[in-house]
């Protein structure tokens, strides 16, 4: 526990002196692209960067024989959840090149881990992933990328790549020795033409610098001009067009990573990964607009109490509609934060777990709960940061306050890594349709665990009867969605079911986190933090008022077959 509070405590300081004091600028002086293709970034950004490197912020998760820290998944992601707090475009540096370097310690060759995981883990080098095209999006396998073979060499089999990829986070910046490009591409068939779909894209590691210190064929085309998360440059890059020509034929050089075809396989640890943090960050993004609209709400006096005669003005923490926002702010950030380490947890269970059927169990949780962690604290950030916008009033809708930021950040995490309603396609298609719903009753499982450690006369009755009834509902839905035949029925109900066992999953866990902290009240050991424990079990009374009926209404249409959605003709709209 000192190694674990040592690493938060050190994270903590950071973000406060680091990484929040540019936290405007970087918004205001966006990325720029010079005239000889480089990009450049605000100086603060990559001071910030550099100095995480050198608190071993990009080693945490690492085992020792690759220069890593060793500490616990949860614990990296307690740590980069703070950073983000600070300042979520800096500590994306981080993020990206940590899933980077984790994908190639795990299918790259000791070579490929020597000549660039290594730099990334000690900060030297970033690290992208670069998936998505201009023409394809998200439909993977439509890419047009393509990889020649040329030959071999220490590095393994050396490709030529050539092709345009877009959003590409970190694709370019002016204060790392090296940026490491993870690129997916078609290799070709016998004769000569790409396998169609997903069966011949490969995974390619594609650095900026050649390891002989030449200039890879990797040029930046342009920047995209984003709406938030502006420090972190996005950008779309062109891959063996001529522009930055290394020796020999034609093409950007890379290096094939594992095998053949295994690309998108490969590709999924660091996306899932990605998709983790990126309920990461809405859950942080949230943490730091509750407690700043917390603050000003305290701070800020408007009326007068009514009933109470009085001259004087109060704190507009008085008002009861602020303290519905400001419990609702409360309810989400914490719980979307629950959400988001107990997935981290398992990650580590995953690996770490005593037998082998609680590593498989870990590891299917995981994978069923993957959907949620990056969409349900994506979308509910933004409801959350709406209430921190409205307490503010009209000074919450000016930059003279950072809730406009924070909620212009956020509106990315909804789309990349995925969309929501791709999240909603995975959680119903491959989660529960594909296995028949099995993880998912092992969920439903622990879920009334919980729910039987609640005893008569518990003040949480009321909250088990309420999550018995969502509990219930997620499974009646689950059953239709297991019967239903028709694939395109089933997944026009893809999104509201991902909301509400979003809901149910956060629910679970919120009455899980009141009950511990009941019984820290009767542990006459425990050094409880009064204030802090009841508010948590006020926040979880909240959830399961408020916000757990929310899981019938979005259930209802899908319980009841409807498929309006479906018979609405495209020219009807």
């Amino acid at each position: 526990m000192d190694d674990v509070e040592a690493i938060l405590d050190l994270a903590e300081r950071i973000s406060e002196r680091e990484l929040a004091s540019h936290l405007r600028a970087a918004d205001t002086m966006e990325p720029s692209l010079r005239a000889d293709g480089s990009v450049a970034v605000l100086p603060e950004v990559g001071a910030a960067v550099r100095l995480m490197a050198e608190a071993g912020m990009f080693s945490t998760v690492f085992p020792s024989e690759h220069g890593g820290l060793q500490l616990p998944h949860l614990v990296h992601a307690a740590a980069l959840g703070i950073l983000m707090s600070g300042n979520l475009s800096t500590a994306s540096f981080p993020l990206l090149t940590v899933g980077n370097a984790r994908l190639l310690t795990t299918y790259g060759s000791p070579a490929q881990i020597e000549a660039f995981a290594l730099p990334q883990i000690a900060g030297e080098s970033m690290g992208t992933m670069c998936l998505s095209e201009p023409h394809a999006g998200s439909s993977l396998g439509d890419i047009r990328t393509r990889a020649i073979l040329e030959g071999q060499d220490e590095l393994g089999a050396r490709y030529r790549i050539t092709g345009n990829k877009m959003w590409i986070s970190g694709g370019d910046q002016d204060f790392s020795d090296n940026i490491v490009h993870l690129v997916l591409a078609k290799t070709l068939a016998d004769d000569g033409q790409p396998l169609p779909g997903s069966r011949g894209i490969s995974l390619f590691v594609v650095p900026k610098i050649l390891p002989g210190g030449e200039r890879n064929d990797v040029a930046v085309a342009g920047l995209n001009h984003k709406m938030g998360y502006r420090g972190l440059p996005n950008c779309a890059l062109n891959f063996g067009e001529g522009q930055q020509q290394p020796a020999g034929s034609a093409g950007a050089v890379g290096w094939l990573v594992g095998e053949i075809g295994q690309g998108l396989p490969q590709m999924f640890q660091m996306m899932n990964e990605a998709r983790t943090s990126v309920g990461l960050a809405g859950a942080m993004l949230a943490c730091r607009g509750y407690q700043m609209s917390l603050e000003y709400a305290r701070e800020r006096k408007q009326g007068r109490t009514v009933g109470i005669a009085s001259e004087d003005q109060v704190p507009i923490i008085e008002h009861a509609d602020v303290r519905r926002m400001l419990l609702a702010q409360k309810a989400i950030s914490q719980g979307a934060l629950a959400l988001v380490l107990f997935s981290a947890r398992l990650l580590d269970e995953e690996k770490t777990a005593p037998s082998l059927a609680e590593r498989k169990k870990a590891a299917a949780l995981l994978a069923l709960l993957t959907p949620a962690t990056k969409s349900w604290p994506a979308e509910q950030a933004q409801v959350s940061l709406d209430h921190a916008l409205q307490i503010h009033g009209g000074s919450g809708y000016t930059r003279d306050f950072e809730i406009e930021l924070l909620y212009r950040d956020n509106r990315l995490n909804p789309i990349h890594e995925g969309t929501t309603g791709i999240q909603g396609i995975d959680l119903v298609g491959r989660k529960i349709r594909r296995e028949d719903g099995e993880t998912f009753r092992v969920l439903a499982t622990d879920i009334r665990t919980t729910l039987g450690d609640v005893p008569p006369g518990s003040p949480f009755e009321a909250v088990a009867s309420a999550l018995h009834t969502a509990l219930g509902a997620v499974e009646a839905a689950v059953e239709v969605l297991l019967a239903e035949t028709d694939e395109k029925r089933a997944l026009a109900h893809a999104t509201p079911f991902l909301f509400a066992f979003g809901h149910l999953v956060v629910g679970w866990l919120w009455l899980d986190q009141a009950l511990a902290a009941e019984a820290s009240l009767c542990d006459p050991t425990a050094e409880a933090d009064l204030l802090f424990v009841r508010g948590r079990m006020h926040a979880c009374r909240y959830f399961a008022e408020v916000e757990l009926p929310r899981v019938d209404i979005w259930l209802e249409p899908l319980i009841k077959g409807s498929s309006l959605v479906l018979d609405m003709s495209p020219e009807e709209f």
